[in-house]
């Protein structure tokens, strides 16, 4: 039962396949810092965190068919609350992890309250994305304008435009007293496995009875009210656990950088999500995974030498994506890889398989 909600239905031969490409993925992820200086292992932590919400993207608008173009709002929520508890309890001992869990709740109820209003006031299409995007410019302007000594909470000042900083890394209580940083290759593996238990966690929720559903929601949510449903319940729970993703990764970049500016949560930041997801297939969630981090990477690598022709290049991916590929590059590819190797099957291998 277990592993038929990681995989879902497919067929034996599938499942193998799947197995060993995710084991030969985490065991590369694994030994990685083995071969590579603490700067590139840092840098590629700093990858790997936003693909929380480029999943969490994904759960909302390619499983829950809720456009949302707003998902740095909770970004910014969760890492402005926990610089501002981490600052403020000190950040020793177990407290940037209360901070965090804290910093997780607030993102959590901020959807829940904007969600609610959204569902059950019956927004959904492309006014769910403006409701969304409103909603993030706002926080943006907001704190854009708290550079004067008054705005601050406790020991933390927002700061503006320059942004909030001195908040304490992540760490925990280690042997003989000392703390552990999760910073460079400590904060590489913390993410490596936050992403494979947020990973799997989200391929059992998918293939529940609550993903069908949600699926179900989204391709006729009359009919699936019809047959008792309640589709704004699953609907709101879809938005509050994707935005909770969204300020995990809010946490975690607050985390690594030590601080947090309101430009990561304003117009161009909320439209990047956007392009990963579309570009890589918003219908499958490992698609998004990959194809998000691949996509940083390129346009991190871009960012060296040009950073207007790096967002030059992201709209002509995305306006690619939505005139060539709808679907998505990355997950059309692997659909087309798969193809082409039933095709070139025998029929004693598709006998097997089936077997």
């Amino acid at each position: 039962m277990f592993i038929q909600l990681l995989n879902g239905p497919q067929t034996a031969g599938t499942t193998k396949r799947f197995w060993i490409s995710a084991a030969l993925v985490l065991l590369v992820a694994l030994v990685y810092p083995l071969f590579a200086d603490s700067y590139d292992v840092g840098n590629t932590a700093y990858l790997l965190l936003w693909v929380f919400m480029a999943m969490g993207l994904c759960l909302i608008w390619g499983y829950g068919g809720m456009m949302s173009f707003g998902q740095t709002l909770f970004f910014g929520l969760a890492g402005y609350a926990y610089g501002v508890l981490a600052i403020n309890f000190g950040g020793e001992g177990f407290t940037t992890i209360y901070a965090t869990v804290l910093a997780l709740a607030l993102a959590a109820l901020a959807a829940a309250v904007l969600g609610y209003f959204m569902i059950w006031g019956r927004v959904n299409g492309v006014f769910f994305g403006i409701v969304t995007l409103s909603a993030a410019l706002v926080l943006a302007f907001f704190l854009g304008q708290t550079a004067g000594p008054e705005w601050r909470i406790g020991g933390a000042r927002l700061n503006g435009f320059n942004g909030m900083k001195g908040m304490a890394s992540l760490n925990i209580p280690w042997l003989g007293g000392e703390a552990l940083y999760l910073e460079e290759t400590a904060l590489y593996y913390a993410v490596v496995l936050l992403l494979a238990i947020v990973y799997l966690g989200l391929r059992i929720l998918l293939n529940s009875r609550f993903g069908n559903v949600v699926v179900a929601v989204r391709e006729d949510p009359q009919r699936a009210e019809l047959l008792g449903y309640d589709v704004r319940k699953y609907q709101l729970a879809t938005f509050v656990i994707g935005s909770m993703l969204a300020g995990l990764s809010g946490v975690l970049y607050t985390s690594w950088g030590q601080f947090i500016t309101p430009a990561s949560i304003g117009l161009p930041a909320a439209a990047m999500p956007i392009v990963w997801v579309a570009f890589s297939g918003r219908g499958d969630i490992t698609a998004a995974a990959v194809g998000s981090f691949l996509l940083l990477w390129g346009f991190q690598t871009l960012t060296v030498y040009s950073q207007q022709a790096a967002l030059l290049i992201m709209g002509v991916l995305l306006l690619g994506t939505v005139m060539v590929a709808p679907q998505g590059f990355v997950l059309g590819v692997t659909k087309l890889i798969g193809r082409m190797k039933r095709a070139s099957s025998t029929p004693s291998d598709l006998k097997q398989e089936a077997l």
